[in-house]
């Protein structure tokens, strides 16, 4: 479903990839971050996704205005994982807010691996 709001001078719809994009180049600024993963469910291999792919490792939800995201990311080794996390929450939720209007709902965040950084 495509996110709607109404205002004076008509009519705003968002589209979910555009949603999906954005949070995604949020999400890979954030420290700890390596980048999004793609999960193939048929053999449950991990890949990690280049930057022009960043909304593949993302599944946006848009019910009533309100915002659901379901991140799939690979995080650097050695970092602490909720202190990640918690800095990806905080960032996608403020920056995906001021940038589309809507409120967010929920984050959900699956790590899917770890990955050394040279």
């Amino acid at each position: 479903m495509k996110g709607r709001m109404n205002t004076s001078l008509g009519e705003i719809v968002i589209n979910p990839e555009v949603i999906a994009t954005y949070a995604g180049s949020v999400a890979v600024e954030c420290f700890g971050i390596v980048g999004m993963a793609a999960v193939n469910m048929k053999d449950g291999l991990v890949k990690l996704l280049k930057r022009d792919s960043l909304k593949h490792g993302i599944n946006v939800e848009i019910d009533d205005n309100k915002i659901s995201l379901d991140f799939h990311v690979i995080v650097s080794y050695g970092v602490s994982i909720s202190a990640v996390t918690d800095n990806l929450i905080n960032n996608v939720k403020y920056k995906v807010e001021e940038f589309t209007g809507m409120e967010i709902e929920h984050i959900n965040i699956m790590v899917e691996g770890v990955r050394v950084i040279d």
